[in-house]
């Protein structure tokens, strides 16, 4: 049989452990789970001045699978990189679980994660926003609203619409996808360690599936979260580590060396005006081109060989011709359609609704697709 292990990091959380554990030792009579897999528990408690570790070894007396670490109170982030290694260290699981301990996860949702697992995926979310997953009736309009832009932020920040609960701390993740995280992980804590163990997930190749879950709201204790700097902690991964951002300030970037070199050959030089968009425009696809290589794509980046480097220039090149046939298109037709003064508009309109997205998606599929 194949181990699973669950992850349930503690901080005060006497009554909800209390429910939960045996919630989750019950659902092994699963036919799901009980033919394929053993389930094994690991609490993370972070120095609770609770009975939460009373608690926990009292039920490792009924529940032999049920393991105890103590660690410092250093985050969210932390516990769950102790509980991984731990798991991976003691238990060798097949599938490493994450999971709250308040009972806003609910055990008999279980089954449903492995059933994605056994049909190949690597990485399972629970998904609040698909299909036949919710979020609490009874929840305050500005934790709705927090929740939501919160994820829209993250979906659209990534440039991966395909995801629809980035920030859920309920998953199951094969083990192969925790040990070669660890590394990357390990600098991150709070909650904006999920973002970033689903990025890294992303980024190298995982496989991943969304199953809906009905998250509850905790019926004692506190939330743990600062919503402000929660905030803050996500925008600040995404522009360092979103592709799709570099790629928008690499775009900037080629646009003012564009724009300064034909200034320069046109106002000072007195080129002709054909030869100096010429230059310019190739100098900052060739700016635009390395850049992407070497920062935006560079987990996925084109090795050092001139062959590769050039057959992808060309590719490079032709992509970035048909966004200006699509820009040229589209501009004369809101011309013709509307009047030439609002041209500005639809210039800026073909550049964020068109131009952006095809070239990224088309850059990600045709040039650096090795991870995708």
């Amino acid at each position: 049989m194949r181990k699973i292990a669950i992850i349930l990091p503690t901080y005060n959380e006497e009554k909800n452990i209390e429910v939960l554990i045996p919630q989750i030792f019950e659902e092994r009579k699963n036919p799901t789970i009980s033919k394929l897999w053993d389930i094994e528990v690991v609490v993370v408690d972070s120095n609770s001045y609770d009975e939460t570790k009373k608690t926990v070894l009292n039920l490792t007396k009924k529940y032999p699978q049920l393991h105890l670490l103590e660690t410092k109170k250093e985050g969210l982030g932390k516990a769950y990189l102790e509980g991984f290694r731990y798991a991976i260290e003691k238990i060798k699981p097949y599938v490493i679980f994450e999971m709250d301990a308040d009972l806003s996860h609910q055990a008999k949702e279980i089954p449903f994660f492995l059933k994605k697992i056994e049909k190949g995926a690597d990485f399972v979310i629970g998904s609040r926003y698909i299909k036949g997953g919710s979020i609490p009736n009874n929840w305050q309009w500005y934790r709705k609203i927090f929740s939501l832009l919160g994820n829209l932020i993250v979906k659209f920040g990534f440039m991966k619409p395909s995801i629809n609960d980035w920030t859920s701390g309920y998953r199951a993740i094969k083990a192969w996808v925790i040990k070669n995280s660890l590394y990357y992980i390990k600098n991150y804590s709070g909650y904006v360690f999920q973002i970033a163990l689903l990025d890294f997930a992303l980024k190298n190749n995982a496989l991943i599936a969304e199953t809906p879950i009905q998250f509850q709201e905790r019926k004692w204790g506190n939330s743990k979260i600062n919503a402000f700097q929660y905030s803050l902690q996500i925008i600040f991964y995404i522009f360092l580590n979103s592709s799709f951002v570099k790629f928008i300030i690499v775009g900037i970037i080629g646009f003012i060396i564009d724009f300064t070199i034909s200034f320069y050959l046109i106002e000072f030089f007195q080129k002709p005006v054909w030869l100096s968009t010429l230059i310019s425009t190739e100098t900052a696809i060739i700016s635009n081109f390395l850049l992407n290589n070497f920062w935006s794509f560079s987990y996925k980046k084109i090795r050092n060989n001139f062959t590769a480097y050039l057959k992808s220039l060309i590719k490079f090149n032709i992509i970035s011709s048909g966004s200006i046939i699509i820009q040229t298109l589209f501009i004369q037709g809101g011309v013709f359609i509307f009047g030439k003064k609002l041209w500005l508009l639809y210039k800026i309109l073909v550049i964020i609704l068109v131009i952006i997205p095809y070239s990224y998606f088309l850059y990600n599929k045709v040039i650096w697709k090795d991870n995708n």
